[in-house]
């Protein structure tokens, strides 16, 4: 299954309309995961495109976003064609995401295959990334819908995993494998289960696919989803293109591509993501996993920090002046904003985004 492909008809698609609420309060609506320099001097965003050079040109990079973060997008990529930058008018899940990439893409290059990736994930070996983005056009071209899998390392509650089946064939020299089935989140002992059973992946939220195959799939298991957006179809570029969307997308019952597609798909294949170094970035304790502590295994970010007897604890202050002193605290993590201060456990950082939700209804100058 070794063949010569040409990538004339091969794009990336970002979705970076994420509010990324379990790394708040430094992650804000208005200022979201993807925009933040929190690995280096470069943003999330612009890692994520620059990390595809050489597979994809800028004309081949669709950027889906909301209205209210595209300047902001648009400033920090600007070797993106503006015209690149597709707008939800609200955010209602990826599987919309993926949806509106599908018929904007359609439109331009009626063969096109689409990479469906993400603004906010840490990849450290990015040439391996590349090419297994290659390896997974192979594997569209036959008709599959092709998932990447991160093998996982450690017993991990806070991922989806996908369980593999029969071997497909080897394509650039890597095994593909049809999927058995996806799995919600697992409690601990099933992860230790999963783990040590050798054929579970992490659900990365990457996919590729045909442009047909996946409007085939919307057809069939989310006909209304699919009406809209054959109704927005026709009117892409037009001049009731904005009307027409906002209408369609006021009525969209929001739902992930995961939950609303892939899970009862047809010809799902998964490729072994080995040796990425990859992380989501999705929580702040996530960071301990890209991001070298002290000798006492501390990550400080930004500000100043005194700590006297203190261990694995995460401190970032954005405040260049602002001092933040901890004495005899170990697994903490201390975030100080302009105008929010939070201070949680390192193993309860994934429930930030329960605060999120709880200010949403009370406080929205917080959120």
């Amino acid at each position: 299954m070794n063949k010569s492909v040409s990538s004339d008809h091969y794009y990336a698609v970002i979705m970076a309309g994420g509010g990324g609420t379990r790394l708040w309060p430094l992650s804000r609506q208005a200022h979201p995961k993807q925009m933040l320099q929190l690995i280096g001097d470069r943003s999330l965003f612009q890692t994520s495109v620059e990390r595809l050079q050489g597979v994809f040109p800028p004309e081949r990079i669709l950027v889906v976003t909301v209205a209210n973060q595209a300047a902001q997008l648009r400033e920090q990529c600007s070797q993106v064609p503006g015209e690149n930058f597709l707008l939800e008018p609200l955010p209602r899940g990826t599987a919309s995401v993926v949806g509106l990439a599908a018929i904007a893409l359609q439109m331009r290059d009626p063969r096109a295959i689409m990479a469906v990736l993400t603004a906010d994930h840490f990849i450290g070996n990015e040439g391996r990334f590349r090419g297994l983005l290659l390896t997974a056009q192979e594997i569209a071209l036959d008709g599959y819908l092709v998932t990447l899998g991160i093998v996982p390392t450690y017993i991990a509650t806070g991922y989806g995993y996908i369980q593999r089946g029969e071997m497909l064939g080897t394509y650039r020299g890597k095994q593909a494998y049809r999927v058995l089935r996806f799995k919600e989140k697992p409690n601990a002992k099933l992860a230790k289960e999963m783990l040590e059973a050798g054929d579970h992946y992490w659900n990365s939220g990457m996919f590729v696919w045909r442009v047909d195959r996946i409007l085939e799939e919307f057809n069939r298991q989310m006909p209304a989803l699919s009406t809209g957006l054959a109704q927005v179809s026709q009117a892409l570029n037009t001049p009731q293109q904005r009307e027409v969307l906002e209408g369609i997308w006021s009525g969209i019952e929001p739902e992930t591509i995961d939950y609303g597609i892939m899970e009862k798909a047809r010809n799902v294949a998964v490729i072994p993501a080995e040796g990425l170094n990859w992380s989501d970035v999705g929580s702040w304790d996530a960071l301990f996993d890209v991001l070298p502590g002290d000798e006492n295994g501390n990550i400080v970010m930004g500000g100043q920090h005194v700590g006297l007897d203190t261990h694995k604890s995460l401190v970032y202050v954005d405040q260049e002046r602002r001092l933040i002193v901890t004495i005899g605290v170990k697994d903490l993590v201390v975030v100080d904003t302009e105008d929010v201060l939070l201070i949680c456990r390192v193993d309860q950082a994934q429930r930030v985004r329960q605060i999120v939700r709880k200010l949403e209804k009370v406080n929205h100058d917080y959120v």
